[in-house]
């Protein structure tokens, strides 16, 4: 396994951005694209539970594309405030297997 390429902090959205846009605590909409293997989405919504200290899984769906490479994990949890959406967008680009995070 190779490390990710480190993140670059411009493709973070701003705190002012996500004030002026968002109310926190609130919902805040993830949709994660990465590799369709058998635990992916599983570690997607097990890192947003773990960073948010959720006692239960948000609600989530998943697509898979037509070639079957890949799949998309759509998210709402409720967030704190605007540097959780940042910690958390920081922490996914970290997973194995990503492609995207929107």
């Amino acid at each position: 396994m190779t490390d990710p390429a480190p993140l670059d902090p411009a493709r973070l959205p701003s705190l002012d951005l996500l004030n002026d846009t968002h109310s926190f605590p609130g919902p805040y909409l993830f949709k994660v694209i990465g590799a369709d293997d058998r635990s992916f989405a599983a570690r997607v919504v097990s890192l947003v539970c773990e960073e948010l200290e959720l006692e239960e899984d948000p609600e989530f769906t998943i697509r898979r594309t037509a070639s079957g490479r890949h799949l998309s994990v759509t998210l709402e949890p409720t967030v704190p405030s605007a540097q959780s959406v940042v910690d958390l967008y920081q922490l996914l680009y970290r997973l194995d297997g990503l492609v995207m995070v929107l």
